[in-house]
């Protein structure tokens, strides 16, 4: 459910009263009701005890591990289903009150990686930068500091309630042999929390980008500047941006900066800015080519070569058994948000996909007529169809 306005107020209203941890428990329940109607399960105080400390609960996360394209393995830690139904309550009462910096654009209401790359369209030269473990970047501490600051204020008597929240949303993981209490990677309110302890980060690169006449834009931990001139080889502007990222404890991953010229295909968070915001073409060819399975082989059949292409190309990353209907219409989706909705060659694939759609509905519609009705029955559906 989206909020009301009158929602976030009555919110931020209830959160800046709230005084232990009890009135915590009734804010999150509130939430919750707001978010799932008479659905959600009641959070007592006995299940909040229960989580929020993870000697009590070691098991509140499940690691698994994914595939990187480079042939690495990236750890992810999703919570279980009694600690997600505290987190996510959580998370809506955080962008509620917090507001990130206007160059944050990860993960926060209303933006996408769209309004992330529209502000690198046409440069002469994109520099995209990488943090290395970026929410194992901010621990409990660091965390319970951010929620003692404004706009949540949550210091003097109220530090308790500084400190319930962090430790519900940090978990002990031992990285590099070393236990640490961290942001999981896998979290509803960890990339929240990044853009809120990122705020001074922020500014300070923006500053940065301003002094040099340049742009810069963060998605959670993907930095991109872009500028008509090459500031990127210059010394003066290196070493402060290293200065900048050091002094706020985080760390860039050389491997993955790299400086795009024009002239080749620069990229921003996964979308081509030469000119305008763009998918790849490989993205297009491939809706193009799995429509035309389904236009010419029927849907069986085109699902069956579908599922063998998407697990050589997607198996690293996606789990389960993939659908052809759903994955043509998530991948149409984003590409209407990308392109728009009336971009001619959306418009063209988005045609192809609902004929096909309309005519596996009208073929269910014969066959079922077909097996109750009788096969004249069928027919005249068919001569009407036509």
């Amino acid at each position: 459910m989206k909020l009301e306005n009158q929602h976030i107020i009555d919110i931020k209203s209830q959160f800046a009263t709230i005084s232990c941890k009890q009135d915590l428990i009734v804010l999150i329940n509130h939430v919750n009701g707001l978010l799932y109607g008479k659905d959600y399960k009641l959070l007592t105080e006995k299940g909040f005890n229960y989580y929020v400390n993870p000697r009590f609960s070691a098991k509140r996360y499940k690691s698994f591990t994914v595939k990187k394209k480079n042939g690495g393995e990236r750890i992810i830690n999703a919570p279980v289903n009694g600690l997600k139904h505290i987190l996510r309550p959580i998370n809506t009462i955080l962008n509620c009150i917090a507001e990130p910096h206007f160059k944050a654009t990860g993960f926060v209401p209303g933006k996408s990686i769209v309004d992330n790359a529209k502000q690198h369209i046409g440069k002469q030269y994109v520099y995209n930068i990488d943090l290395k473990d970026f929410f194992h970047s901010f621990n409990r501490s660091w965390v319970k500091y951010g929620f003692m600051l404004k706009p949540f204020k949550l210091d003097g008597e109220k530090e308790e309630i500084a400190f319930l929240l962090a430790s519900l949303c940090t978990h002990p993981f031992e990285i590099d042999g070393e236990i640490k209490t961290v942001l999981p990677q896998g979290a509803p309110t960890s990339p929240t929390i990044t853009n809120i302890l990122c705020l001074k980060l922020d500014r300070r690169l923006n500053g940065l980008a301003k002094r040099f006449k340049i742009t810069y834009t963060r998605y959670a931990d993907d930095i991109t500047f872009s500028s008509a001139t090459n500031v990127f080889r210059k010394k003066e502007f290196l070493e402060e941006l290293h200065r900048i990222i050091k002094d706020q404890k985080l760390e860039i991953n050389p491997s993955k900066t790299r400086l795009q010229q024009k002239g080749y295909r620069q990229e921003v968070t996964g979308l081509i800015v030469n000119k305008k915001v763009n998918v790849n073409s490989r993205y297009i060819k491939q809706l193009r080519m799995w429509l035309f399975y389904w236009e010419k082989y029927g849907y069986v059949k085109a699902e069956q070569i579908f599922k063998r292409d998407y697990i050589i190309d997607k198996g690293h990353v996606k789990k389960g058994q993939p659908s052809l209907e759903n994955v043509l219409r998530g991948k149409l989706d984003y590409l209407k948000m990308v392109k728009g909705g009336s971009d001619s060659t959306y418009l063209k694939l988005r045609h192809r996909f609902d004929l096909l759609i309309s005519k596996d509905s009208d073929i269910e519609k014969l066959l079922t007529i077909w097996e109750h009705e009788g096969i004249n029955e069928a027919i005249t559906l068919y001569q009407s169809l036509k």
